[in-house]
């Protein structure tokens, strides 16, 4: 066989042409354009408070209708302060210093890992400020507290001794 049996004809292409327009006038009828896209009729949303309550809502507006109900948009965002130290300071100081707590006043305890980071963190303590004001809202953090690194406690216990205790032994 050769390749010339499978060339179409004139007469095939006239009729492929012919379907096609019977087929564009036949969707031009009912209604529809080939080509053009309409947009998709999207069913009304009902409001809630007309709603009976059971239709699906989006887990991100649960969350955020809770969290203002019950009052806890400061907290969150304090410990958004926790939460993004990291982001928030920097890869460096977040190495060496590290958040305690942030109490019902706004005061935020930082703790170091040295003395020489917690002078430094209380003279970087403004940009500290102004960086928790940017990134998590104002009026989160009202105060910076820099501690320095926690030594043991020699003066509590059940066999205390009055005076200056074991800091004598030392040499």
């Amino acid at each position: 066989m050769s390749d010339d049996s499978r060339e179409t004809s004139p007469e095939d292409e006239d009729l492929a042409a012919l379907v096609v327009n019977r087929l564009r006038a036949a969707a031009a009828a009912r209604g529809m354009r080939p080509g053009v896209h309409r947009p998709r009729k999207r069913k009304p949303i009902t409001p809630v408070e007309f709603s009976d309550g059971r239709d699906p809502v989006a887990l991100g507006d649960l969350a955020h209708r809770i969290v203002a109900e019950r009052g806890w948009n400061e907290p969150l965002q304090a410990g958004g302060v926790v939460g993004r130290w990291e982001e928030i300071v920097g890869e460096k100081i977040a190495e060496n210093c590290v958040p305690e707590s942030i109490d019902e006043y706004g005061v935020l305890i930082v703790r170091t890992r040295t003395t020489a980071w917690a002078t430094q963190m209380k003279l970087l303590t403004p940009k500290l400020m102004q960086r928790i004001t940017e990134d998590v809202g104002p009026d989160v953090v009202a105060e910076v507290r820099v501690l320095g690194p926690a030594g043991p406690s020699w003066g509590r216990g059940k066999r205390r001794v009055k005076g200056r205790g074991p800091r004598d032994t030392y040499g």
